[in-house]
């Protein structure tokens, strides 16, 4: 099977491009061609003037990307075509691209942005559904969700509200991935298909292998960014005495994190930086449990899982699909979403019980093989993009590139 992949990367690198990056690997892995269309949104910082201004424009339609992307797939004549991110320079003109020429659409929806201008249904420290549903997100433009600009947010919002009008979600695209049950929920809420949803899975490559024994510290893997709620986390170990904590990773809050451990006079607790993803698998097989105290709909949350493959268990909020992936008592513990008190709670019955967290490790290590690695998820990946084939087939589109 021929398969192009579409996505373009934000100007910081996320789990997106891990997730895209994986299964690129695990197509070809698979004998499958796969050719690779990408933009980053580093290039916003280049564009002069002009650029700037027609922005809201190229977000609604980019035709310098739509007509590259029509010169490849006539040289490839692909099978299907896996879209992961449009936002913002390549648009949904690509799913227009692939329907005029005739090839199936899949779409993961790896975050909110459908229904929402942030797409993270998060806003002044909160979970936020204010624009879900509706044709115009309104109430992102009045609050300035995206990037704090009421102007800025009006360009995301037209976007949205133009392809509604348009009916782009529901006749563009023939098949789309949820990450998980709870974000599949959202996302019909919001007024995508539901015949055209199906659940599928992220997945861990490659294997990082089961620890052995129990490490001494917790260990928090993530953006420094409101939504992940680090500073939670950092009110709860002003309970937790004996437990040390190792921070990893960046972002615009990096410096305030600091600030609070130094405020705070945490000791036992250090930020690590930046790491590279075997530095991180190398921390989670010697910590004793991943933190993972995020207060946004997380769609999937990828260091859950990763921790799962190493045999650790998650101390994780009650929140969402992290409540779908981490099951409490068995893979990890569960907290109040935003309360340090009670997530300080969990994380001293943890320290007072090695044997059941090494017991959660073992379950959490099971899970991994039974539901998150690249055998399981390949028939699944496979299936979907069959049934995007079928679709565009019963609809009498040609199979391939003319």
């Amino acid at each position: 099977m021929k398969v192009l992949i579409v996505h373009n990367s934000y100007q910081q690198p996320g789990g997106e491009d891990v997730v895209v990056a994986q299964e690129a690997a695990l197509l070809r892995w698979a004998g499958h061609e796969v050719v690779e269309y990408r933009r980053s949104n580093q290039a916003l910082e280049s564009l002069g003037l002009g650029g700037k201004l027609a922005l809201p424009v190229r977000l609604i339609w980019a035709h310098d990307a739509a007509r590259e992307l029509a010169a490849l797939m006539r040289r490839l004549q692909p099978d299907v075509v896996h879209v992961h991110n449009t936002f913002a320079m390549i648009s949904p003109a690509a799913y227009y691209v692939c329907q005029g020429l005739g090839v199936p659409v899949v779409q993961t929806l790896h975050n909110y942005r459908l229904h929402c201008p942030r797409a993270d249904f998060f806003r002044a420290g909160r979970v936020c559904e204010a624009c879900l549903g509706k044709r115009l997100p309104w109430p992102g433009i009045v609050h300035g969700c995206y990037r704090g600009s009421r102007l800025q947010t009006t360009g995301v919002a037209a976007m949205l509200a133009v392809h509604r009008w348009w009916q782009t979600w529901a006749t563009q695209v023939d098949v789309y991935i949820a990450l998980t049950e709870f974000a599949r929920q959202k996302m019909i809420q919001g007024g995508l298909p539901a015949e055209k949803i199906v659940l599928k899975p992220n997945f861990v490559s490659p294997d990082p292998g089961l620890r052995q024994g129990i490490g001494d510290y917790a260990l928090f893997v993530g953006r420094c960014a409101p939504a992940k709620k680090i500073c939670t986390l950092l009110e709860a170990w002003q309970h937790v005495d004996a437990v040390p904590l190792k921070l990893v990773g960046g972002g615009p809050e990096a410096n305030t994190v600091r600030q609070l451990i130094r405020q705070y006079r945490l000791e036992n607790v250090e930020c690590l930086g930046q790491r590279s993803r075997d530095e991180v698998f190398r921390l989670m097989k010697q910590a004793r449990f991943v933190v993972f105290p995020s207060e946004w709909y997380e769609t999937f949350g990828m260091v859950l899982v990763e921790a799962f493959a190493c045999g650790v268990p998650v101390i994780a909020s009650r929140l969402g699909a992290i409540e779908e992936v981490v099951a409490a008592g068995q893979t990890g513990l569960l907290f109040n979403p935003g309360d340090a008190a009670d997530l300080a709670a969990k994380v001293r019955w943890a320290r007072d019980h090695p044997e059941a967290l090494v017991t959660m490790g073992q379950k959490a290590r099971q899970v991994y093989e039974a539901k998150y690695t690249p055998t399981q998820n390949y028939p699944m990946l496979l299936d979907i993009y069959t049934r995007a084939i079928s679709a565009a087939r019963g609809r009498g589109r040609p199979q391939s590139v003319s």
